[in-house]
């Protein structure tokens, strides 16, 4: 595989010390308990031997399912990693899906926007460190597993 192919999959234990640098650098995306990503649907972006995004989902209920965190690394943002986390996540989960972004965030709404997620609501109080409002957002996914 050529070096500036971008590989996404299943994540693994030995992705989590990865995994939390890429969230300590992204002050914007959740700051979750990464051995928690495990519990659910966990993805990871490769290039090379380098895990360089993630991705985490998890089922809502019956055709619907939330995205809990995507990041990548910042010298990797605009060269299509998030999107093709996005579409690994879209092909494991069809019907909505559903996430909440910081309202300040203005790069990450405008990036899943422009993935066809639609502002459906605002959630007060909803982050701390700092304080802040979150913009629920929703997609529609019409893939269908084969």
């Amino acid at each position: 595989m050529p070096a500036d192919t971008v590989l996404v999959r299943a994540a693994a234990p030995r992705d989590l010390d990865a995994v939390a640098a890429i969230q300590a650098d992204c002050p914007q995306a959740a700051q979750w308990n990464v051995r928690d990503y495990l519990e659910h649907d966990f993805l990871v972006a490769e290039r090379g031997e380098r895990v360089v995004g993630f991705a985490v989902a998890r089922p809502l209920g019956e055709g619907e399912a939330e995205i809990l965190n995507l990041a990548v690394a910042p010298e990797f943002r605009r060269r299509g990693v998030a999107r093709g986390l996005f579409e690994a996540l879209q092909k494991r989960r069809s019907g909505h899906l559903y996430l909440e972004v910081r309202e300040s965030n203005q790069e990450a709404r405008k990036f899943y926007q422009m993935l066809g997620f639609q502002e459906v609501g605002r959630r007060d109080g909803y982050y701390d460190q700092p304080p802040e409002a979150a913009i629920v957002m929703k997609f529609l996914s019409c893939y269908c597993h084969k």
